[in-house]
């Protein structure tokens, strides 16, 4: 029997016009049929919405607006709405100004089918070339590589799992690709790479990830939400937390920095 799974894209989205028709496009042009599409719109005030209702495959869910939190902790929000309306047994997270290859469902369709076991997988990325990314080695107090959102596909219930300890309305620098990612490798011990270019990554300089340019002073910040959320994640697997030196030198720049905003307020 050929069995295909149902595959749920989730996409947030917050003012992206300017890469909203290709990230569409992308996924409603897939070699693989069996999908849906849920969108959230967290109240864009660009030409956004206007996008969305030409691709009637897309689902588009407005819900209440997220106020007062910062846009990670609004992106996690918005993929978690998301993932409440969606009813594939696979799951797809997409930003939305990034793209889908025309063969990533179909690829990632025959990854979980033939490893039955595993229910987390990033794929790699072409960003203006292909970029060679890999899982580095690590123990308890080292890093797993961390793949942005696009790039993650994960069974249904490794998501319901990961929603317990999500932490979504804390840690307000923290990506939720950094956490899922932690909490694959951390209490899962399932982080699976697929040596394939599937996402096309777009770099938006006002999007998440240009707040937090590398060794910047909000890349620390972020860093040491980042060893909190793994301490977390490695005490309820009742392991151990080896603090390193790079814990060590990331609390105190983080604490330092923190300290000074404090006294400029």
């Amino acid at each position: 029997m050929n069995y295909n799974s149902f595959i749920s894209i989730l996409i947030s989205n917050y003012n992206k016009e300017k890469f909203l028709e290709n990230c569409l496009k992308s996924v409603c042009s897939q070699n693989f049929g069996n999908y849906e599409i849920i969108l959230f719109d967290d109240h864009s005030t660009d030409n956004s919405y206007k996008i969305i209702r030409k691709y009637k495959k897309v689902k588009l869910i407005q819900g209440k607006k997220f106020k007062n939190i910062t846009p990670p902790l609004r992106q996690i929000n918005s993929l978690i709405s998301c993932f409440k309306k969606s009813k594939g047994n696979i799951i797809c997270f997409l930003d939305s100004d990034d793209m889908f290859a025309k063969n990533k469902l179909k690829f990632i369709n025959s990854y979980f089918k033939k490893n039955k076991k595993k229910n987390f997988v990033v794929n790699n990325v072409y960003y203006n070339k292909i970029l060679k990314l890999n899982r580095i080695n690590y123990k308890n107090n080292k890093w797993p590589s961390i793949f942005p959102t696009s790039c993650i596909s994960v069974r249904r219930n490794f998501f319901k799992k990961f929603l317990d300890f999500a932490k979504k309305y804390e840690l307000p620098n923290l990506e939720i690709d950094a956490r899922m990612t932690i909490f694959s490798s951390f209490y899962y011990n399932d982080f699976n790479y697929l040596d394939k270019s599937l996402t096309n990554y777009i770099f938006d300089e006002k999007g998440i990830s240009s707040k937090y340019k590398f060794l910047s002073s909000n890349w620390w910040i972020k860093r040491s939400e980042a060893f909190y959320y793994m301490k977390y994640i490695l005490e309820k697997r009742d392991k151990i937390f080896q603090k390193s030196v790079d814990y060590y030198v990331t609390k105190f720049l983080s604490t330092l920095i923190i300290f000074f905003r404090k006294l400029t307020l």
